[in-house]
């Protein structure tokens, strides 16, 4: 892969690239190094698989990758999991990352994972925490975190250093870059305002899209929405009736989840595998037979022009997904121990 086609798998689907020419530079030079953290808390649910599927096209174009593991993070966000908890936690989450990663067909020689821990509580990095603590003020601080800590009209303290310390680990992980949701912009522009602040240099932001709710389209997809929270060790059957109740106006893209699902997970997927690959709808041939698509803008354009019924579509998803996650849940039937600790 010549550097003109890494920067394209990179970029593509991205919403925003901050840093855009320093980042062709690198790879002019060498591999570009880059993070993506998550805290360890809910389990993950299928709204994972847009960063998963990003972390996969970055692995295919030689990145280096680290995941951040920020149980530190995760205590501090709102008391959510106890020390215990978050243990079990981590390893569940990087035995399931590990497997879906592979699941998607990518080598993961380049990837490595890290916890918070590892380094947070070092003499250099709590000193760092007392600098960047001394130039931070409350305003941004309160206002970086708005979209990703629990807010409220009294906020603890912890929450208010989950930013600060977000903008440390890209010194600390020696990264070009952070990968994470469209949410974590404003993070990343206070680790663009401060760090330099510190001395030290400010890094590219990868920003990729948040998927809308499958049973809101008003809101974004969450572990926190019973409803549309699809686990990624959910049984073939648990996630078609989940993805039937999705909300799918014909011939509407307004609020629309499973297209944009469609969009950032299923064709990025198809397009992992190379070739000449299509997405098959395996409809019965009692009702007109499968429908096969090569690009997301043929499902669009037909989904628009009320080509593609909604029932159609949910049940090419659902038998997409279905069939990804099917090693993920073969891998961890015998794991039931690990998964009752992490979340009893």
């Amino acid at each position: 892969m010549n550097t003109e086609d890494k920067y394209n798998l990179i970029q593509s689907n991205l919403q925003e690239v901050i840093g855009e020419e320093r980042l062709k530079k690198i790879l002019s030079e060498r591999s570009l190094k880059l993070y993506w953290g998550t805290a360890t808390t809910g389990k993950p649910h299928i709204g994972y698989l847009v960063p998963l599927v990003k972390i996969a096209q970055f692995l295919k174009a030689d990145c280096e990758v680290t995941i951040l593991f920020a149980d530190l993070h995760a205590f501090l966000d709102s008391m959510k999991s106890t020390w215990e908890q978050l243990e079990y936690r981590t390893q569940y989450y990087e035995q399931l990352i590990k497997e879906t990663l592979k699941a998607l067909g990518v080598p993961i020689d380049n990837l490595k994972f890290v916890r918070g821990t590892d380094f947070q509580l070092g003499r250099e990095y709590t000193l760092d925490v007392y600098k960047l603590m001394s130039k931070m003020s409350l305003h941004d601080a309160n206002k970086a975190g708005a979209e990703v800590v629990k807010q409220s009209d009294n906020p603890s303290m912890s929450s208010l250093l989950y930013p600060g310390l977000q903008a440390l680990d890209e010194e600390y992980l020696k990264v070009d870059a952070q990968f994470g949701g469209v949410d974590q912009r404003k993070i990343f522009m206070l680790a663009r305002k401060y760090l330099p602040m510190l001395g030290y240099k400010d890094r590219i932001h990868l920003m990729n899209p948040m998927i809308p709710s499958f049973s809101q389209p008003d809101g974004k997809m969450s572990s926190s929405d019973q409803n549309s929270k699809i686990d990624l060790l959910d049984t073939p059957n648990q996630i078609k009736k989940k993805i039937n109740k999705a909300y799918c106006l014909e011939g509407s893209l307004e609020g629309n989840g499973l297209l944009k699902f469609i969009e950032y997970v299923i064709f990025p997927v198809i397009g992992l595998k190379g070739g000449e690959t299509e997405w098959i709808i395996p409809r019965p041939e009692k009702f007109g037979g499968e429908i096969r698509y090569k690009t997301y803008v043929e499902v669009e354009e037909q989904f628009v022009n009320k080509e593609l019924h909604p029932g159609d579509l949910k049940l090419g998803v659902h038998t997409f997904v279905s069939d990804l996650l099917d090693p993920v849940r073969t891998f961890f039937e015998d794991k039931n121990d690990l998964v009752n600790k992490a979340y009893f």
